[in-house]
């Protein structure tokens, strides 16, 4: 039944100069997302323009949500289904989440390897994670593989640390070892640890020349270490990244979060869909969401499979036991 007091009208958008497949995906599937963000709206593109005929409260949000979709497009980016559902999260009210960079408001560049090549935060939720880590001393970022969640984080610290922003990176993570200890692992401890650090040396090879890594590593102005390691210390002056944050306890969680001191800026990662922690353990990570939910200071970023950035395979695989883990329980 049609709500007769509600105002009706009509809006045309032009497209001028826009592929129409860079602003409305294959097969229009972006369009699809905004029918199905507003049901009583519709949306009719033909040409250079794009027609918007339903509520007038839909039409100005829907305005702005097509305002920022063109921004992206407008530079030559295809949009992408994470930038329209980004853009639909935030009600339109931030664009230019999805286009500047928060350092400069130039473009979407953290810095530049040491082969000049750019690293980019190249998804809605990457943004979100630099612009967020530029305004809170800890940050929580939260998704499944293949969002980027360890690779921007490192990048963001990299550049603290070219920017003289910070003294040293502090790279960690837990040990979580399936069915072995590392008391049994073969080799000297710095063997025995490296197969659950290789994330973050990877990460780290991509921005920094080998000489300088290890320079950097054997001053220990770069330390990458299990996160037992973390106890009784204060780390001051620092950029520090928990990394696979599932696997750590609530008591190992609160041991890592009560180690940050002075200067210091602490990026924790994690996806709670993939915890190895004995069943009789919860997830640091899970609780910690409702423990410091109102701490002012601290904010978490949730990404989302139109975050990846590995294979394309990589999002339908993430969907398949989204959707299988429902129908298992």
């Amino acid at each position: 039944m049609i709500d007769e007091s509600t105002a009706y009208s009509e809006l045309q958008i032009s497209t001028e100069g826009i592929p129409h497949v860079l602003l409305f995906g294959l097969n229009d599937e972006n369009l699809r997302l905004l029918d199905q963000a507003f049901p009583e709206t519709k949306f009719n593109a033909r040409g250079e323009r794009i027609k918007l005929s339903g509520p007038e409260d839909q039409l100005q949000l829907a305005q702005k949500i097509l305002a920022g979709m063109m921004e992206v497009a407008q530079r030559g980016k295809e949009v992408r289904e994470g930038d329209v559902k980004t853009l639909i999260r935030l009600n339109g009210k931030r664009p230019e989440a999805l286009t500047q960079d928060p350092f400069t408001g130039k473009g979407d560049v953290i810095l530049y390897t040491h082969r000049g090549e750019p690293v980019r935060a190249k998804t809605p939720g990457q943004v979100q994670m630099v612009k967020s880590s530029s305004k809170h001393d800890i940050l929580f970022a939260i998704g499944p593989a293949g969002t980027g969640k360890t690779y921007t984080s490192v990048a963001l610290a990299v550049k603290a640390l070219k920017e003289r922003k910070v003294q040293k990176i502090i790279l960690a993570r837990p040990a979580v070892e399936a069915g072995e200890t590392l008391g049994f692992l073969p080799g000297d401890l710095r063997e025995k640890i490296d197969p659950y650090l290789r994330p973050l040396y990877d990460a780290l090879e991509d921005m920094l020349d080998q000489e300088k890594l290890n320079l950097n590593l054997q001053r220990n102005v770069i330390e990458i270490a299990p996160l037992a390691y973390m106890r009784g210390r204060t780390l001051n002056n620092a950029f520090v990244i928990l990394d696979e944050a599932q696997n750590a306890t609530n008591t190992q969680m609160k041991m890592f979060l009560t180690r940050i001191g002075f200067n210091s800026r602490a990026i924790i990662t994690g996806d709670i869909t993939q915890t190895d922690l004995p069943r009789k353990h919860e997830s640091g990570l899970i609780s910690i969401q409702r423990i410091l939910k109102d701490v002012e200071g601290i904010d978490f970023v949730y990404l989302d499979e139109g975050d990846v950035v590995r294979h394309k395979l990589v999002k339908d695989i993430i969907n398949a036991y989204d959707r299988f883990q429902p129908e298992k329980e």
